[in-house]
């Protein structure tokens, strides 16, 4: 066998040479063979005992062991099932050989268990017999068969998975360990759980054999949510027979139900404890619920239909009460836990409308102290400590509003101006506090005490109200609300609110950036997402926008400012450019010409497209963004730190230097990125066509060109040669301003200086590479025409060669025929001879019908003869023809005729002696 030999190969490198093996070898070797050839059984039991202990110690032995071992005990379990305890000792050898020792410390070090494991899965003979011991009696065998199938498993996956496939029943003596013993059903119930994770086929096999049914029977034995490791194994296990899967999906609610599922999300008592393994468990079943939810990758009709019909399954089985309560009521459970359960409620109600109207009509609390669902989560978004608390809540209202235009008008009515005196009222004396009042608190609360976080969080939820909803936009921007600063009674707009803490945000970063901490770098870009959002398709928002002049300055020395992040001068570029594609005004200093003018002035048209450029290259606007986020599975070895689990934000806490944070990654989804990609093209493209146009307000008024009252002709005429000459002027310097900036637009790095000496240079170079690129498209035309005619012309020399060698083997099947009417001639004329001999003796027949006879027959054979070589020479003739024509043209070309027919028609002759033959016939 090869891959023995390999083996053996490799244990002459590790040992030293084949011929002086060292001892382990010969040590293992001397076992075998008692083992193998023992005629006494205790002697060998007693042989398969000493090699089961070398081979768990010595690595080795191991790689010994595997390059001779496995076909000896292999024979013994197919020969010997009848002696238990050889059968053990041979399993737990082999589960000894397959174990990882110490780890290696080089990396070309050879691994033993490794290269055992392969060679041992390499034969399915060898997984079919393990598999036929799951049906012996005793345990011991069932087990340690588990635990060799198992090691297989994690080392060679596909192999181990292809090999059951092909064995009758084999998945199904596996699903048959899920009753047996607890340690055996323990062991096969991480051996499926390994088997199911990649292989759909495998994955349908272990549906059919009742997995669901097992598996939930196995959970509520275990003690559902409270119970160990062996619940949360259930639940990995469950969970990779349902992602992606639609079938099985469609299969579990209709058969077992979701009952068993939301059972487990079922607290008791009110002082809720929760230990690692329990809050395993949950985040088990909270990953379940959510593959239910959200499903697969591909946009697939019927996988939407099967989520919509699991989210309506799902809410009438309460499990939106259960979500609350362990998302927003339970202060109790965990942060992970939470934030599960959050991110669960999101995906429940986005795209169902019955399920948007029970959350929007859910309330929370007990007693007198309740509130509306909405507010509590909204609460959580403005006060939560955890970041990642604050993203899963901040999901929710994302996923409200997403074409929920009654959602978004519900929450924007309760978004109207109330008295200061409420408005700073602290959240926790007025639970009764509406939506719209947490909003402003929170806001007006930035205001007094800088507390920009709040400020940020209320803006993003504010962003998912006013998102593709023009009514909305004109209702929230007629709020205004009064400020603690100033006079008594004075109120300013929200959006005039917002610019403000845009511009305190900027203030904060610097001194945060001097003290080296992280800081809160996302503010800016969510403030920015939010007027971004606020102006898109607005024209009034823009103007109350463009109401106060710092506003615009601000902005432009926000794009051009180095210590701010990619996607905050972005976005600011962006907002600008808003300010001028829906910009309506007529009024001078606010119109979109006025905007482009103080761009190109204070910025640069070739720095301004730049931060577009810029923003489209960093992660958060390059990475493709999937709808729902993908989450590692919690297996065990995920799940063995709580950690992991509980430090959530450690991970986002670090120092980015200037970057974006990674928290934008989550409040940037999909939608918003194309909606700004979109933006940026159309944005270049107006201010492209304003500087390319001239000014539509610098219009004459025809009552400056009549004569005034006692004006004398010559004074009027003055007059008008000095208007005349000043509106000239005008036109000149816009010309020339509109030329600077075309050069400045199609210069790729370029900085803010002028051009005007350059452009006389830059229009010539321009024209030259016009024609170069015009003469060099030109001759790629011509190539290309003059490849299509060469190949065209190759194939019909090959053609024709086809041709010609196909008249060859005419000609020879010709001479064929030729020679065969020579050799029948012939054969006549022996006849012929022996009937004149016989005629001359008996005088049967006489001499003259004989010679009549062969002339007649003479004649016959040169008829049929003569009209086949006619024909032949008619064809000759015109292929002749074509040959001639084809070789002209392939002259004309270049190409050598001669070369291209050498060898044809050399082998095409008479036979020897034809021609002798044709000159005797003439005579």
């Amino acid at each position: 066998m090869d891959l023995v030999s390999g083996y053996k190969g490799m244990v002459g490198l590790v040992f030293g040479n084949e011929n002086s093996s060292s001892n382990e070898d010969s040590y293992v070797q001397r076992l075998l063979d008692r083992i193998s050839t023992g005629s006494l059984a205790e002697d060998r039991r007693s042989a398969l005992i000493e090699l089961q202990s070398v081979v768990v110690e010595s690595r080795a032995a191991q790689l010994a062991f595997g390059a001779m071992g496995f076909p000896v005990l292999m024979g013994v379990l197919k020969d010997e099932r009848d002696d238990v305890e050889m059968i053990r000792g041979a399993l737990e050898t082999i589960v000894g050989a397959l174990t990882p020792l110490e780890q290696s410390k080089g990396k070309n070090e050879v691994q033993p268990a490794l290269m055992n494991t392969d060679m041992l899965s390499h034969e399915a003979e060898n997984i079919s017999l393990l598999l036929s011991l799951l049906s012996e009696e005793d345990f011991y065998i069932r087990y340690y068969t588990l635990q060799i199938l198992t090691a297989l498993l994690m080392n060679s996956p596909n192999r181990l998975q292809e090999a059951i496939l092909t064995i009758p029943r084999g998945i199904t003596r596996l699903m048959d360990m899920l009753m047996d013993r607890e340690v055996i059903r323990n062991e096969a119930l991480l051996l499926l759980t390994y088997l199911t994770r990649e292989a759909e086929e495998i994955q349908k096999i272990v549906v059919f054999e009742g997995a669901f049914e097992k598996i939930f029977s196995i959970i509520k034995e275990e003690g559902g949510s409270e119970g160990g490791v062996v619940v949360q194994d259930c639940l990995e296990l469950l969970n990779n027979l349902l992602r992606n899967n639609t079938s099985n999906q469609i299969l579990l609610r209709e058969t077992m139900g979701f009952d068993g599922l939301i059972s487990m999300l079922r607290l008791r008592g009110r002082a809720y404890s929760f230990t690692q393994q329990k809050t395993i468990n949950l985040l088990s079943v909270l990953g379940t619920i959510n593959l239910l939810l959200v499903g697969g990758s591909e946009a697939d009709a019927g996988k939407d239909a099967n989520k919509l019909t699991n989210k309506t399954v799902l809410v009438q089985k309460k499990v939106l009460d259960y979500l609350l309560l362990l998302g927003v009521e339970n202060q109790w459970a965990p942060v992970a836990v939470r934030c599960a359960a959050l991110r669960c409620i999101g995906d429940l109600i986005a795209g169902h409308r019955g399920n948007l109207d029970a959350l929007a009509s859910k309330v929370l609390g007990e007693n007198h102290q309740v509130e509306p669902a909405l507010n509590s989560i909204l609460r959580i978004i403005l006060r939560a400590s955890s970041m990642q608390e604050f993203i899963a809540a901040d999901h929710i209202f994302e996923r409200f509003c997403e074409g929920n235009c009654d959602g978004q008008s519900m929450l924007a009515s309760t978004l109207i101006p109330q008295p200061y005196s409420m408005t700073h009222a602290s959240i926790d004396e007025d639970v009764n506090m509406s939506f719209g009042r947490l909003e402003f608190s929170s806001s007006l609360l930035a205001a007094e005490s800088i507390c920009l976080l709040t400020c940020c969080r209320a803006a993003s939820v504010l962003s998912y109200v006013l998102k593709d909803n023009m009514q909305c936009k004109e209702r929230v921007l007629r709020i205004e609300l009064e400020s603690s600063s100033g006079a008594l009674g004075h109120s300013e707009p929200l959006m005039h609110l917002m610019v403000k803490y845009l511009a305190l945000a900027s203030g904060t970063k610097h001194k945060e950036s001097k003290s080296n901490t992280s800081g809160n770098s996302y503010i800016q870009p969510i403030i920015l997402k939010l007027l971004v959002t606020w102006l898109s398709d607005c024209p009034p928002a823009v103007n109350y926008f463009l109401d106060l002049r710092p506003h615009l300055s601000y902005l432009l020395e926000l794009v051009s400012d180095q210590s701010a992040t990619v996607s905050t001068r972005g976005l600011a570029a962006i907002l600008l450019g808003e300010c001028v594609i829906y910009n309506k005004s007529s009024e001078s200093g606010k119109d979109s010409y006025a905007v482009v003018d103080a761009i190109s002035q204070k910025v640069g048209l070739t720095s301004y497209f730049l931060k577009f450029d810029e923003m489209k290259k960093s992660f958060l606007f390059s990475a493709e963004k999937s709808t729902a986020p993908s989450h590692k599975p919690l297996s065990r070895s995920a799940a063995a730190s709580m950690a992991e689990i509980e430090d959530v934000d450690e991970q986002l806490s670090s120092d980015h230097k200037g970057e974006d944070h990674p928290i934008l990654s989550s409040m940037f989804d999909s939608g918003f990125i194309n909606f700004v990609k979109r933006l940026e093209s159309e944005i270049r493209e107006n201010i492209v066509n304003i500087y390319s146009l001239p000014k539509t307000e610098v219009a004459v008024v025809p009552a400056d060109m009549e004569q005034k009252t006692g004006e004398s002709d010559k004074e009027y005429i003055r007059r008008l040669k000095s208007f005349v000459e000043k509106q000239c002027s005008e036109i000149q310097d816009l010309l020339g301003r509109n030329a600077t900036l075309a050069e400045d637009l199609v210069k790729i790095g370029g900085g803010e200086s002028s051009y005007s000496d350059q452009r006389a240079t830059t229009g010539s170079e321009r024209v030259q590479t016009e024609t170069l690129r015009r003469d060099l498209k030109e001759a790629h035309q011509r190539i290309e025409m003059l490849k299509n005619e060469n190949t065209k012309l190759e194939s019909e020399a090959s053609m024709y060669q086809n041709l010609a060698g196909k008249v060859e083997s005419d000609l020879k099947s010709l001479s064929d025929a030729y020679n065969s009417l020579e050799q029948a001639n012939f054969q006549l004329e022996k006849e012929v001879k022996a009937l004149r001999t016989s005629g001359g003796r008996g005088g049967g027949v006489s001499a003259v019908d004989v010679e009549a006879a062969k002339a007649e027959a003479r004649e016959e054979a040169l008829k049929e003869s003569e009209g086949e070589l006619n024909d032949l020479l008619v064809c000759l003739g015109q292929e002749q023809s074509k040959v001639d024509k084809l070789s002209s043209r392939l002259m004309e070309l270049g190409e050598d005729v001669d070369t291209l027919l050498e060898g044809i028609g050399d082998d095409v002759g008479l036979p020897e002696g034809g021609e002798d033959d044709d000159e005797e016939d003439a005579d």
